[in-house]
């Protein structure tokens, strides 16, 4: 099974390949002949560095094309009274006494720093299609497991931004 991406995360990574296709490949291309035609190249950096960052730009090509190819297409439609892809959510956490909120995304854009919780993560399968008061265990690890509560909902259009940016 491959990534599970929404139809948003899908048309960004088209972008990023078209962009990485049709832009970044002829820059990278150009640096490379400058970088040659400054003459002996077994000790010329810029040569180097320039074929590396070709040969990166086309490994990330070929990482975006293989992880659409694999993809699982999920909804970023959900129920107003249900938690969802791309819901703003307020959870309390029991044992810390405290809520806190995050945004239930996709794993190509989980970033727990940013507030974005995956939906493959413990939490977000946890919480995934429950309503607002309900108890959720979270299970860490076959001998921890944790209870969180949904305080709030709310509906969010917006897809995020993929966090690797091109």
């Amino acid at each position: 099974m491959g990534e599970r991406l929404t139809e948003s995360d899908v048309k960004k990574i088209q972008e990023e390949i078209e962009y990485r296709k049709l832009v970044v490949r002829k820059n990278a291309i150009e640096a490379v002949k400058e970088a040659r035609a400054q003459g002996d190249l077994s000790e010329n950096f810029e040569y180097y560095a320039a074929k590396k960052d070709k040969n990166q730009n086309e490994s990330r090509i070929r990482y975006l094309e293989r992880m659409l190819k694999n993809a699982e297409i999920v909804s970023e439609q959900s129920k107003t009274d249900e938690v969802g892809m791309n819901n703003t959510v307020g959870l309390y956490f029991e044992e810390d006494d405290e809520v806190e909120v995050f945004k239930l995304v996709t794993s190509i854009r989980g970033n727990s720093l940013k507030g974005y919780i995956s939906i493959e993560s413990p939490i977000g399968k946890a919480i995934l299609g429950h309503k607002v008061g309900d108890r959720v265990a979270v299970q860490v690890r076959e001998d921890y497991v944790y209870y969180v509560e949904i305080r709030s909902i709310e509906n969010t259009d917006d897809a995020g931004d993929l966090i690797r940016k091109f």
